[in-house]
């Protein structure tokens, strides 16, 4: 079965982005709001756990943070997370706890729920990630159509207007997401569903699936 909406998608339990989230009915109704909500977040982080080296920046003392690392305002970096070598965070972030943000990647727009790891050469913008959700390296969320139009969320049932410009992913749960796959503006993937290595991806995807290309997305057994 087909499931979009927020709660279905994702356990908020595992992130502290569950304030916002669990007023939006669909995830990515909370993409343009990421911003402002990290800025609110890091004004309660208690000063023991957490560190703020520049304004609007709040990294957890238990986190790694490679020096080469560029870590923009907005953001939160989580407990346990590290954040390796060239990895640049250009604003509007908020990573949980025991993540992997890995070498030479981008992150905007974005929330990354507990224990995500992203950590190869992978582009993640005006996204959301749930909790133990793994992207392969060189897999990236592509966030704005060629024709620049507002993103709209293909379904079997028909397409979900979104209103957004930009919009990568949203990826349930344990999702699997293989190397060099491209996750293109407006796909939703359900939880524990895996993605073959090379897919391009559009449009929504269920649950507890496998999917290997457009035309063949098989349950998992």
């Amino acid at each position: 079965m087909l499931t979009l909406k927020t709660q279905e998608l994702y356990d908020l339990t595992h992130t502290l982005a569950k304030p916002l989230l669990e007023k939006c009915e669909y995830p990515w109704h909370a993409l343009p709001h990421i911003g402002e909500l990290v800025l609110e977040l890091g004004n309660t982080l208690p000063a023991d756990e957490y560190y703020s080296p520049s304004e609007g920046v709040w990294i957890a003392k238990s986190a790694k943070i490679a020096p080469s690392a560029t870590l923009n305002a907005p953001c939160i970096i989580g407990k346990n997370t590290e954040v390796r070598t060239g990895a640049y965070i250009r604003g509007n972030v908020l990573v949980g706890e025991g993540c992997v943000v890995g070498n030479s990647c981008e992150l905007k727009n974005v929330i990354l729920f507990d224990s995500v790891e992203v950590p190869h050469f992978n582009y993640i913008g005006d996204s959301i990630l749930g909790y133990r959700s793994h992207t392969g390296a060189g897999a990236i969320t592509s966030n704005v159509k060629s024709d620049k139009t507002l993103v709209k969320v293909k379904t079997e049932q028909g397409a979900i207007e979104t209103g957004l410009k930009k919009f990568g992913a949203m990826l349930g749960d344990f999702v699997e997401v293989g190397c060099n796959s491209v996750l293109n503006p407006g796909t939703v993937i359900g939880r524990n569903t895996n993605v073959y290595p090379l897919s391009s991806v559009r449009g929504s995807v269920p649950p507890n699936h496998i999917f290997k290309s457009p035309d063949k997305i098989v349950p998992k057994k």
